[in-house]
């Protein structure tokens, strides 16, 4: 049975030459840049490597220091806190904007995609957020605030644990909603417009209804790929708190997350044997949520 396998595989591939040659270079890319690199983090993260001296086997010594370890379990909970906001925050969110803006007429269409795609491709878009929460009276929400007398003096955004994480949590919404607003829109814009005549026949009779039963059903793969963004967007954001808080030199780490922590070991510390355990209980928490989604989008 095995060897008949590997024959069919043989002619299979013999049959499809030319698309297999099509998709070599990604698969070469994708193993050398991801698979490779996956594999290599996984292996070291059971070593003590400093990156200086040959790596040494310690088992899942690196594992028990880190569940044991107070400052990665703070970055483990503002991590979840992010994700568990921000994810189905920003889906749904992407979701419904894309579903009204494809309503609108063609030209205000095209403009306000820009406007929301926007964000996710600012380069200076931090530059921003740190002149809005300026801990000086400068800022403009402080200027505005003293000029409206609600506050005295003013307030360290960035800095005070009472505030930061919650700041983080409204630059990463704004930030995430781009790459899954985009492709909900291509979704909307590639169902067949036959189909809502068909089922106006059918007796759908309002939009929220089209919605359900027709567009919805048409756009699961598109959805599917806005879940998987979304997923690896909230478990992976660090730049966000790194570049506005400091990540993991922010006060008593209130905005570091897990990404900040593998970034302290990794390229402050050069402890790449603990970075890279930490790095697989990220990928492990980001492969589980995906199973986790899918299951729950029933695909």
């Amino acid at each position: 049975m095995k060897i008949k396998n590997e024959h069919s595989l043989v002619r299979r591939i013999a049959k499809n030459g030319v698309s297999y040659a099509m998709l070599a270079p990604f698969m070469i890319c994708f193993i050398i840049f991801t698979v490779l690199p996956v594999l290599a983090a996984i292996g070291l993260s059971f070593t003590d490597f400093n990156m200086l001296e040959t790596p040494s086997f310690i088992g899942i010594d690196n594992f028990v220091r880190l569940f044991q370890d107070d400052i990665f379990l703070i970055g483990f909970k503002n991590t979840m806190i992010l994700a568990f906001l921000c994810g189905p925050l920003s889906y749904l969110f992407s979701f419904f904007m894309a579903w009204v803006i494809n309503e609108m007429p063609k030209g205000l269409r095209v403009f306000m995609t820009i406007v929301f795609y926007a964000p996710s491709v600012s380069a200076n878009v931090y530059f921003i957020w740190t002149y809005l929460f300026s801990g000086d009276s400068y800022g403009i929400v402080n200027s505005t605030l003293l000029q409206l007398g609600i506050i005295r003096e003013p307030v360290l955004w960035l800095t005070d644990p009472s505030f930061n994480l919650t700041i983080v949590i409204v630059v990463q919404l704004w930030l995430s909603l781009g790459v899954s607003f985009l492709s909900f829109i291509a979704g909307f814009q590639g169902v067949d417009a036959s189909q809502y005549e068909a089922g106006a026949i059918d007796g759908i009779k309002n939009r929220f209804q089209e919605l359900w039963y027709i567009t919805i059903p048409n756009m699961k793969s598109m959805m599917l790929f806005g879940a998987v963004m979304q997923i690896a967007n909230s478990f992976s954001c660090g730049a966000v708190s790194q570049d506005l808080t400091g990540g993991y030199q922010s006060v008593n780490y209130s905005t570091m997350t897990i990404l900040n922590y593998i970034t302290d070991y990794g390229s402050v510390r050069y402890e790449m044997g603990y970075a890279c355990c930490i790095g697989v209980v990220l990928f492990a928490l980001i492969v589980l949520s995906k199973k986790l989604i899918f299951k729950l989008l029933k695909w």
